[in-house]
């Protein structure tokens, strides 16, 4: 019975709460524009093990998530949780991203855009930069990273806590309107 009322909860919860975190342009154009950004593990510049508690919020509705991130040279592996349930698994070695999706995780919640949004806050802006295609360009001051493409501010990053990991990221998705925060706890 318990088993029965939380796959329940999980068939009415886990679709809006994972939504809010997709990606789904508002049209063609927003697509054809997408940074599809993949850095290599190894240019993170170091070994990662974080507990993540990730709150999003979209149009209104806040929802939670749990996450645990490990990252070394050679691989990033991510495992989500909501409501003590594996919702998706991501495994990328810097050439292949292999992901798994429960089957209530709505479709365009989609492995590539949460990979992004890991390495967007986590990785160093110069590797970054690097990576971005012609358009797209990469702000940094104090606390504070800011995305744009053509000029446009696509998504800001702020580090209340001046510091990626061990502290809280939030992360304002401007073209997809979410926010997301995350509190991390290195292990």
């Amino acid at each position: 019975m318990i088993f029965l009322k939380r796959l329940m909860a999980c068939a009415i919860l886990l679709p809006a709460l994972l939504s809010a975190c997709s990606t789904t342009p508002d049209n063609p154009a927003q697509e054809s524009a997408r940074l599809h950004l993949r850095l290599a593990p190894a240019a993170l510049g170091t070994t990662l093990s974080l507990q993540q508690h990730l709150t999003v919020e979209r149009e209104g509705r806040t929802d939670q998530l749990d996450t645990a991130l490990q990252i070394d040279d050679q691989q990033l592996d991510l495992v989500g949780l909501a409501f003590g349930q594996r919702v998706m698994t991501l495994h990328y070695d810097g050439r292949e991203l292999q992901t798994w999706r429960h089957f209530m995780l709505p479709k365009q919640v989609q492995g590539e855009d949460v990979l992004q949004d890991v390495q967007l806050t986590l990785w160093p802006a110069a590797a970054i930069r690097a990576a971005l295609p012609s358009g797209w360009e990469l702000r940094e001051s104090d606390g504070q990273r800011t995305l744009l493409l053509h000029g446009e501010t696509i998504a800001v990053i702020d580090y209340p806590d001046r510091k990626a990991w061990g502290g809280t990221v939030i992360l304002n998705n401007l073209r997809y309107r979410y926010k997301l925060t995350i509190q991390s706890t290195a292990d």
